[in-house]
């Protein structure tokens, strides 16, 4: 969400941004060799048209990250009310945690390009700098939500596949090894990002002043190095933890319906012959159905959840394939209006799925749902009323 697709004709609304225009550094290596395509051409959009849209994006993206912000703070108090000793709990935790973070760092993006938007003189360059240190490490933290995400529909498949080894395999301290993995993977490789971006002080002239600003190393192998890095990071490893959950997801869809086909016959030929108090095996059978019921509801909560996270990563798919796919369609490019508006569209995705988790877990966790209750209080207002 890079702000650099400003005209030359809105400098006289919006001189702040006159500098992400004028400035050569803020080119690619590909249209520095052509003085040309100093982003003169923006297409599809005019300018009245963009001026419109971005305001109405920011706030409507903050207002979801607010929302975002709020309901996983209330998750991660109640989880860790409710302990770590269930392995699930600790990657629940983990994915509230990332949920959490990427709507601050969304936050952070937000507050500089609002700032660049409306002229704010700032001692550094709000929209440059908020991506650099802001909006760069979101997008690698939404691949980090999308391998936790995968590695908790793995571990519901493997309590399908196999059910009696899946507690010593999948074990609370195996769970944080695993969640600790996947953010050194994904996370951490964002910060490699200030190889190919360097922080300079910028004299810039419209505003007769010296600021902060980012721009790119051009060195062969900075480059060379850029390429390989997004490819990997920003393409390979967001598509693989989606194939992941994506196929995880339609084993426990079909593994439920087996269940509930299952179940419903045996509850029938229960009602026909045996008469439970009269055989004491019913009992077992039927503490072992409440088990299996257990197990069935947390299976319905993680399909709820990779359900939410697949609708709202598709657009991020998409997204990567069109960065890979359409030359010159980034921030840079012909289409660099198109490429913001649709990057601040794709990103609403994520504070969307983070925000609704809380009530998946309400309506699906007995025991998340007893602990949010006390923790707002609502069973003492029952409690009063009665």
């Amino acid at each position: 969400m890079y702000l650099h697709s400003l005209d030359r004709d809105n400098t006289t609304r919006y001189p702040a941004l006159e500098q992400m225009t004028d400035n050569p550094y803020h080119l690619w290596e590909d249209h520095s060799k052509d003085s040309s395509m100093l982003i003169s051409a923006r297409g599809i959009l005019s300018d009245e048209e963009f001026y419109i849209i971005l305001p109405f994006m920011i706030y409507t993206s903050q207002l979801i990250n607010n929302c975002a912000i709020i309901t996983n703070s209330l998750i991660l108090v109640v989880n860790v009310k409710l302990g770590f000793s269930e392995p699930s709990n600790i990657s629940l935790t983990a994915l509230a945690i990332c949920d959490f973070t990427l709507a601050v760092l969304f936050t952070w993006n937000n507050l500089g390009i609002w700032l660049t938007y409306h002229n704010v003189r700032l001692p550094f360059h709000g929209a440059s700098e908020s991506f650099l240190t802001g909006g760069a490490q979101s997008a690698f933290l939404s691949t980090t939500i999308a391998w936790i995400t995968a590695f908790i529909s793995f571990e519901r498949c493997l309590c399908i596949l196999v059910p009696l080894k899946v507690k010593r395999l999948i074990t609370p301290r195996v769970t944080f090894v695993a969640m600790l993995i996947i953010i050194l993977l994904t996370f951490c490789p964002s910060f490699f990002i200030y190889m190919r971006y360097k922080f300079v002080w910028v004299f810039n002239p419209y505003l007769n002043v010296t600021i902060l600003n980012t721009i790119p190393v051009n060195s062969e192998f900075a480059i060379l190095f850029g390429k390989i890095y997004i490819f990997i990071c920003g393409v390979i490893q967001p598509l693989l933890a989606f194939s992941i959950v994506l196929i995880c997801t339609m084993l426990l869809v079909v593994q439920l319906r087996k269940i509930s086909s299952w179940r419903l016959s045996v509850t029938c030929a229960k009602r026909q012959w045996v008469q439970p108090e009269e055989n004491p095996a019913a009992s077992s059978s039927a503490a072992e159905a409440r088990i299996s019921r257990k197990e069935e509801r947390l299976i319905r909560m993680v399909v709820a959840i990779a359900t939410i996270f697949i609708m709202s990563y598709i657009p991020i798919c998409i997204g990567l394939l069109c960065d890979v796919l359409i030359e010159r369609f980034n921030a840079y490019g012909v289409y660099s209006r198109m490429y913001i508006v649709s990057g601040y569209i794709v990103s609403l995705g994520q504070p969307i799925s983070g925000s609704v988790n809380i009530l998946i877990y309400y309506k699906m966790a007995s025991k998340f749902r007893s602990v949010f209750r006390r923790l707002v209080c609502l069973d003492r207002q029952e409690q009063e009323k009665a």
